[in-house]
């Protein structure tokens, strides 16, 4: 695998890019952790005028991979395309530290495995009180004090008139520390009409390690899945977390991808909704409003809601810090934009975080516990979920996680 060079010659190094850049503007303010400078190492690379050296590989581990530039840039570069190619360069090129090494294979030998993860969840409030060397600290520090105790049934029955028939990506993290959100969409989409199959044998998707350089592994993961669907008779695959529907709709499937929030404005509103009285922060998770350029039907979502106040939170461009693994192998960056994040989302006053993200209701969660200002933090479905059943604003937040 090399780097693309036409794709390096689409930028013209305007400068656009910068000030949505969170590694460039809230945290280092150097060109080189900007995406114009990372480009120009990238152009290094590929002409083989520059080394893959400790300090070249940083900057492009720094980088979030949230494409904020990619909204900014005049000129239509693939930003997401040039990092995809970088980190899979670097992953086959580069010799990490034997502790860098070890981080990224734990990473993976339990992220994608809802089993593993469950157990090494179940470990953490005891590693809070153990000694425990700092590369694996935020392994402990990042676990939410909630579990997943509800997930959806095999195939949901559509009320009433069949208008689609739907596969839905239950995920890792997902379905582990958000299984409530499966079940909600779950009931959402037979509430607007849709046969709802959620195959239990799902394996991860291969977002994960598309964005730490396993372009390979991710795109086998991602055809395994849509063959998993195509076969139990689904029309597309609808997904509910922003990164795993970024990554299937790149990836060449047979299958269309939807996010939960795009299907249900494309199908109309069927399910009567009844009042919620709540105000929401709703903040944009960037592989929905940057990398699939879905940013109206969230919102339309949550203002199909009788009684509900939508509260938009500063700074929507900037990534709050999750970003995939980001935050497990580049901690101190990640708490820094996850606080600034969570002040953001504290000044709204609201009394409900929400976001269309698993990666960013665990981060923001976490930054507004530890500022003393936690709030529930749901998936827009879930909140659509109980307008139709009828729930009250008053047991949402109750029974909501925080």
């Amino acid at each position: 695998m090399s780097i693309d060079r036409a794709l390096i010659d689409d930028c013209v190094h305007c400068g656009f890019c910068l000030p949505t850049c969170p590694t460039y503007g809230p945290l280092w303010q150097q060109e080189m952790d900007s995406p114009r400078g990372r480009i120009w190492l990238m152009k290094g690379l590929a002409e083989e005028t520059l080394e893959l050296s400790d300090t070249v590989v940083e900057h492009f581990d720094r980088c979030l991979g949230c494409m904020a530039c990619m909204t900014a840039c005049p000129s239509g570069v693939k930003y997401d395309r040039l990092i995809e190619q970088t980190r899979e360069v670097i992953e086959k090129r580069y010799d990490r530290t034997p502790d860098d090494w070890l981080l990224r294979s734990i990473v993976f030998a339990v992220l994608p495995h809802p089993r593993r993860m469950r157990a090494a969840l179940t470990l953490a409030p005891l590693g809070r009180h153990l000694p425990m060397p700092s590369t694996f600290r935020p392994f402990v520090e990042l676990a939410p004090p909630w579990r997943s105790t509800e997930s959806p049934p095999e195939r949901t029955p559509a009320a009433g008139e069949r208008r689609a028939t739907v596969g839905l990506l239950l995920g890792c993290v997902q379905r582990v520390l958000f299984g409530e959100v499966n079940a909600s969409t779950a009931r959402v989409l037979a509430a607007e009409g849709c046969d709802v199959l959620a195959p239990s044998r799902q394996q991860c998707c291969g977002a994960l390690h598309l964005h730490a350089g396993r372009r390979k592994e991710g795109h086998e993961r991602a055809h395994s899945l849509a063959d998993l669907f195509r076969r139990a008779g689904a029309e597309r695959i609808v997904v509910n977390a922003a990164g795993c529907g970024s990554h299937l709709k790149d990836a060449g499937l047979e299958l269309p991808v939807v996010d939960v929030s795009e299907l249900i404005a494309e199908l109309g509103p069927l399910a009567e909704r009844h009042e919620l009285e709540l105000r929401v922060a709703f903040q944009d998770s960037c592989h929905l409003l940057h990398a699939q350029q879905v940013q109206t039907q969230p919102r339309g979502l949550l203002r199909s809601i009788p009684g509900l106040e939508l509260a938009e939170t500063a700074e929507q461009a900037i990534c709050c810090g999750s970003a995939g693994i980001y935050n497990l192998v580049q901690p101190v960056a990640a708490t820094e934009l996850g606080v600034r994040k969570a002040k953001n989302v504290a000044a709204t006053e609201a009394q409900v975080y929400a976001s269309a993200n698993p990666g960013c209701l665990v981060q923001v969660s976490n930054a507004l516990r530890r500022a003393g200002t936690p709030l529930a933090a749901l998936h827009p479905v879930e909140i659509l979920d109980a307008s139709i059943r009828g729930v009250s604003a008053r047991k949402l937040l109750r029974s909501a996680r925080s």
